[in-house]
């Protein structure tokens, strides 16, 4: 099971096991908070499957690149909590980072989880190099600007918001890094796995989007109706409740069928079914077909 690879590769590579100075205590517990539980997995669950789809030939360096990609997300998320940004009180069903820890906990929790990311796929560079340098390229692409996270946080605070760039960048950008890395990381050409990541990313984007406005805190594990609160661009604004559900299942139908060639891919598009009818609670949508 995916799940059980993914949970150990990411204990593996966060905490200070075997650290010869004595750490912040505090930071310490932070970093386990925001990371442990954790949500769905779904990034690391995406690009696992694509390296077993393309022969995982290096498990050692696909687990070091999806424990690395969890670690970015979490680290997005502890930022995104934060008061200059959202300023939300919950996360996952429980405090958020800075509201249990503290706001300068809460901005170190992140700079370490995101530094220490890059750190994890270079130590286990050793059997390949060349393609733990790639995954480290495409990590910080989607990672920073103008390709990545860092330009979809951006986009928030335009006045004139282009929402399919918008999307692209909040969310899509690490979709598009668990697709492109789970390729590289089995020695394939990443580039012809984009529009996957992309349409993967659009829809879970979509389908936050109606989950804000849908859905109340206990369904989701954080506070509702913040995009209408903070004012931030959003699918259901741009189309209806509706036109977003539509949205959404045209963009699920794209991505199954823009999956490349692959000796896995009859299972690969399963995931991504499976993957997809994880987005929203039952009552509210049709499953996808």
């Amino acid at each position: 099971m995916l799940d059980k690879r993914i949970e150990a590769a990411i204990r593996r590579v966060v905490g200070v096991g075997g650290e010869k100075f004595s750490v912040p205590q505090t930071l310490d517990e932070a970093i386990q908070y925001s990371v442990f539980p954790g949500g769905a997995r779904i990034r690391p669950t995406i690009l696992l499957s694509v390296a077993v789809a393309c022969g995982d030939d290096i498990p050692r360096l696909a687990d070091a690149a999806a424990a690395a990609l969890e670690m970015i997300h979490c680290a997005s998320l502890v930022h995104d909590d934060l008061p200059c940004f959202d300023n939300a009180e919950t996360r996952r069903g429980k405090l958020s980072v800075h509201n249990k820890f503290g706001e300068p906990t809460a901005v170190l929790v992140g700079d370490s989880l995101i530094a220490n990311a890059f750190g994890v796929i270079a130590k286990a560079s050793e059997k390949d190099p060349v393609r733990a340098t790639k995954l480290i390229s495409l990590l910080s692409k989607y990672t920073g600007f103008p390709n990545g996270i860092c330009a979809g946080q951006a986009w928030e605070t335009e006045t004139n918001v282009d929402l399919s760039a918008y999307h692209q960048t909040k969310t899509g950008a690490l979709f598009i890094a668990a697709t492109q890395m789970g390729a590289a990381s089995a020695g394939h050409d990443p580039e012809p796995w984009f529009e996957l990541g992309a349409r993967i990313g659009e829809a879970f984007q979509v389908a936050d989007d109606l989950l804000d406005v849908l859905c109340s805190e206990d369904e989701t594990g954080k506070p509702a109706g913040q995009d209408l609160v903070n004012q931030r661009p959003n699918a259901v604004s741009a189309y209806g409740v509706d036109g977003a559900k539509q949205k959404l299942r045209n963009i699920l139908g794209g991505a199954i069928a823009s999956i490349p060639s692959c000796p896995g891919e009859a299972k690969l598009a399963e995931m991504v079914k499976l993957q997809s009818n994880r987005l929203l609670p039952k009552e509210h949508m049709k499953p996808v077909a």
